[in-house]
């Protein structure tokens, strides 16, 4: 049988310290890695290009939908809860802003692009399909036959489209 701490007492009060002590550990240890990612981003390069992820709009909770007879269809939530609880543990957006000011500070260029299709189309050909992206970590084009992992095919699409919208902003 397990006893826990009765409220307002002297052990309860203790454990919850303890917790609250390891919790801002956590806390300033993810603020630190994501100082020193984006201080060695800043002195690495001139132009940083990301993302601009909607995080709030990712890890937001699905709406349940009724099933008519006084339950809920399923709605895959339980499922995505861990990737949610993962995305916010990651901290994607305290970094962003971590790095924005960083590279502000240091005269860097930071630009943000939107996500839509970079994961889905070809940064040889061009082409956009979704069956492009055969698993999580391969991608395979299949116009050209074009094949690399997902994640730097991406990449270099992000790049290209911030890139591009430098020479637009430049430009106008």
């Amino acid at each position: 049988m397990v006893v826990g701490r009765k409220r307002g007492s002297e052990r309860r009060r203790k454990a919850v310290a303890r917790v609250a002590a390891l919790h801002a550990k956590v806390r300033r240890q993810r603020l630190d890695s994501a100082h020193k990612a984006a201080l060695a981003l800043v002195r690495g390069y001139d132009v940083i290009v990301h993302e601009a992820l909607n995080v709030a709009g990712m890890t937001r909770r699905a709406a349940p939908k009724p099933d008519g007879e006084g339950g809920y269809l399923a709605n895959g939530q339980s499922a995505e809860s861990g990737l949610n609880k993962s995305i916010l543990d990651a901290g994607w957006s305290a970094f962003v802003a971590i790095l924005s000011h960083k590279a502000q500070s240091a005269g860097r260029e930071l630009i943000a692009v939107n996500p839509a299709n970079t994961s889905r189309t070809c940064s040889r050909c061009g082409h956009c399909a979704k069956e492009n992206r055969v698993t999580q970590a391969v991608f395979r084009c299949t116009a050209c036959e074009f094949s690399a992992h997902a994640d730097v095919n991406a990449a270099i699409n992000i790049l290209r489209a911030g890139l591009a919208l430098r020479e637009a902003a430049q430009a106008a």
